[in-house]
């Protein structure tokens, strides 16, 4: 149940029942609450109104006229020129009308009486056309620039088209990950278009627990919202740059007042960052440079983080970091929050990055040549300037002795694979440990340059030169040796410390690896830790250790008063309480994932103490009873769900399904034409209607429902299949051919597609 995340995936384990699933009989219901245990303290009412609203951004123009040399620094700076709308200054793609060339068909961009669009002609397939409504990016990075390109789609969202560019490589390329599991990879003239897994066009601008996003960061004031009384999204954004307001929050209250000369000296209209402490300033930054999860969708800049999304919970159960906080998958620059620099010193983004040119700077604010000028190093560690040689053992000036090629060396980040340059500098600022590194997998700093040396080498000539090495910090050496084999769970658990994102990652591997739901007792040393991090002042870790003591020890009455008291008590019980939820769904998920139903259900029972009525567990706990069998169950809670959230036409589709599971037919029907009307464009509520009317007999109305749902998801291979083959019942054989062209294309490995298509394409001569 958990929502949606940056970029290449979404994080939610969703069963979307698109045919009937039956299971093995429901386990046991989820032990019932402890007697004498008090209640949790139930949620605060919904707040009327948010903190900031779209109507309080004026737009970067607005702050030209006073702030003339930020906004000159800006204008010009990548975040100045992230992306816009398509023109000759903002595209750097090739649009010249040469084709972008697959096996079974050619892509075409080209510019055309001003409009800017992708041609796409098919074997076998009408041609369609993509006009290009706003760019992404434009290829500043360093170690491997990209743009990219939305297109609208009817259902009112803007979709990213598959074709993105690589600046540094010259080249298109698409990402693989959902079909061939390869990665980025360069288009070649013998990958089938479907190759790409955004096509047909997928994953829109904002965030939406429904569709796999890339959330509101590539652009500002970017949002996404289903408008339920119009069946259709609607999606706003300012401008597909980064603007002030992305930064400072909304501006029109402190342009107000500037016109009218009432700035006091508390006042301004906003507030100033220039003081914020670290982790304020962090989240600035981190509104976009991490990955999240959702805990409420609609954020705002302005309006706090931590209420909208939790940087440090993707760690649990796909582990987009190494145990030292590198990336070990997909991952932006929240591991700063691993590095030593953070953890002993006051480094923050805004230490080295001027924020309005995007130029370098170091502690002092003086201004830096580049990237890789040392001055952001030495400012603070004085001592390293005064020899180089002797502290690098390379000749001064050589890329050897650069503090960055060392300690921030540009890694490829791991899961967009080899074939496209997408490289990012390592913000842990680690020591060089060759043999470390390469038992993680790592490419590490000195590898980088001494190719044909081994890691075995690589570290005695680091102990010859610098002697032993620091010591890895608790945490990270204790998760090594659980790697291993090695050491026990308390080990793992250190609220002595203050290391919050490998803290966290320790916690997780406890949670996941070492913890049951109702444990008699738990491993030594284990709960008397748990519940010292429970007190924790991070408030991911705080909530992480309060739901492993919940999952683990929920029924003992005197762990029981701990955790209602610690919601009770806290000041930020609304995050607490979101995150806490987030990862009792993480653990149902999961267990469901593995058809280990009992757990699951226990996991969402428990989420329900926490949020009562909660519509995302209530869904959860739907689609787990129909993979059970619990059929009645199951509608019990999809109707639940809906009672605290009618608008989900997802819900609604479940319910059907189970309902016609269930022997009640004409109730499916009602809940799956309230799904269609309640959103139009939602492919799963036609296709089930599809085949309901296809076991019906009503053939005509199933090819009119399939034929919705292609339309909606032209992607929908099962129900490309399903279209085609009800056409051909109804002896409408050219009009199959397309569609079973279709099923082939999105499902190549379906043999009934394989063999539909062939007997067609006999019959229809070719």
């Amino acid at each position: 149940m958990r929502e949606g995340t940056h970029t290449h995936r979404s994080r939610c384990v969703r069963a979307l029942l698109v045919s009937l699933l039956v299971g093995a009989g429901c386990g046991p219901d989820a032990p019932p609450v402890p007697r004498e245990a008090p209640p949790f303290p139930a949620p605060a009412p919904a707040s009327p109104a948010a903190s900031v609203a779209r109507a309080d951004f004026v737009g970067a123009e607005a702050c030209r006229g006073c702030h003339t040399e930020a906004y000159r620094a800006w204008a010009a700076s990548t975040h100045g020129r992230a992306g816009g709308v398509p023109g000759p200054d903002v595209v750097i793609a090739p649009f010249d009308g040469s084709p972008i060339r697959f096996a079974d068909g050619t892509v075409t961009p080209r510019v055309r009486g001003g409009t800017w669009e992708f041609v796409v002609r098919q074997d076998g397939f009408a041609e369609q056309v993509f006009p290009v409504v706003g760019v992404i990016g434009r290829g500043h990075m360093r170690g491997g620039g990209t743009q990219g390109f939305l297109t609208a789609v009817p259902d009112g969202t803007q979709r990213f088209l598959p074709w993105d560019w690589s600046r540094t490589a010259g080249t298109w390329f698409c990402n693989t990950g959902t079909r061939l599991d390869e990665g980025w990879e360069p288009i070649r003239a013998d990958m089938a278009l479907a190759a790409c897994g955004d096509w047909p066009p997928l994953r829109p601008i904002g965030t939406l627990d429904r569709f796999a996003n890339c959330q509101e960061c590539h652009g500002s004031q970017i949002g996404l919202e289903f408008d339920a009384a119009a069946g259709t999204y609607e999606t706003e954004y300012t401008t597909l740059q980064v603007n002030c307001e992305s930064c400072h929050g909304p501006g029109r209250r402190h342009v107000e007042m500037a016109g009218a000369g009432t700035f006091t000296d508390v006042d301004i209209g906003l507030e100033s960052l220039a003081w914020t402490d670290k982790d304020a300033s962090l989240s600035v930054c981190f509104q976009c440079h991490a990955l999240k999860d959702v805990i409420a969708e609609g954020y705002l800049p302005g309006e706090d983080l931590t209420d909208h999304y939790a940087l440090a919970f993707p760690a649990l159960g796909e582990e987009p970091w190494h145990i030292d906080g590198r990336v070990r998958t997909f991952a932006y620059q929240a591991n700063h929050l691993a590095s030593a620099c953070y953890l002993e010193g006051p480094m923050d983004c805004v230490s080295c990055h001027e924020p309005h040119g995007q130029g370098y700077w170091d502690v002092d604010r003086q201004p830096l040549a580049s990237p890789f000028d040392d001055g952001q190093c030495t400012a603070c560690h004085a001592s390293k300037a005064a020899d180089p040689a002797q502290h690098t053992f390379h000749a001064l000036e050589s890329e050897g002795s650069r503090c960055v090629s060392c300690h921030m060396p540009y890694l490829q980040h791991p899961e967009v694979g080899e074939g496209v340059p997408f490289a990012r500098s390592d913000h842990t600022i680690a020591v060089p440990r060759p043999a470390f590194d390469a038992s993680l997998g790592i490419v590490s700093a000195c590898a980088q340059c001494h190719q044909d040396t081994d890691a075995a080498t690589l570290e005695r000539w680091t102990e010859e030169r610098w002697g032993a090495g620091k010591p890895q910090r608790p945490l990270i050496q204790a998760q090594r040796d659980a790697l291993a084999g090695r050491g026990d769970p308390a080990a793992l658990l250190r609220p002595d410390l203050t290391d919050p994102l490998v803290q966290f990652q320790a916690l997780a591997r406890v949670l996941t690896d070492h913890l049951q739901p109702d444990m008699g007792t738990l491993p030594p040393g284990v709960a008397e830790r748990l519940e010292a991090l429970a007190g924790s002042p991070d408030l991911e870790v705080r909530s992480l250790a309060l739901a492993a003591l919940h999952w683990s020890r929920g029924d003992d009455p005197r762990v029981r008063t701990l955790l209602v008291d610690a919601l009770g008590r806290a000041e930020d019980a609304a995050a607490l309480r979101g995150r806490w939820v987030l990862a009792l769904g993480f653990l149902g998920d999961r267990a469901r994932a593995t058809s280990a139903l009992q757990q699951s259900e226990r996991a969402y029972a428990k989420a329900l103490e926490i949020a009562p009525g909660d519509p995302r567990i209530l869904s959860a706990l739907g689609q787990l009873r129909s993979q059970a069998g619990d059929l009645a169950g199951a509608i019990d809670a999809f109707r639940g769900s809906l009672a605290a959230d009618a608008a989900q036409p997802l819900v609604q589709v479940n319910l059907g399904v189970a309902l016609e599971a269930a022997g009640d037919p004409a109730g499916a029907r009602r809940a799956l034409e309230d799904a269609a009307r309640l959103d139009p464009h939602e492919a799963l509520a036609w296709f089930n209607l599809g085949n309901l009317h296809q076991r019906a007999g009503r053939l005509p109305d199933a090819a009119e429902a399939y034929a919705r749902a292609v339309a909606a998801d032209p992607g929908l291979g099962r129900g490309q299949f399903e279209l085609a083959r009800t056409l051909l019942r109804l002896q409408r054989f050219q009009e199959a051919l397309p569609h079973a062209r279709r099923a082939v294309e999105f499902m190549p490995d379906h043999a009934p597609s394989r063999q539909m298509l062939a007997d067609l394409e006999r019959a229809l001569g070719g």
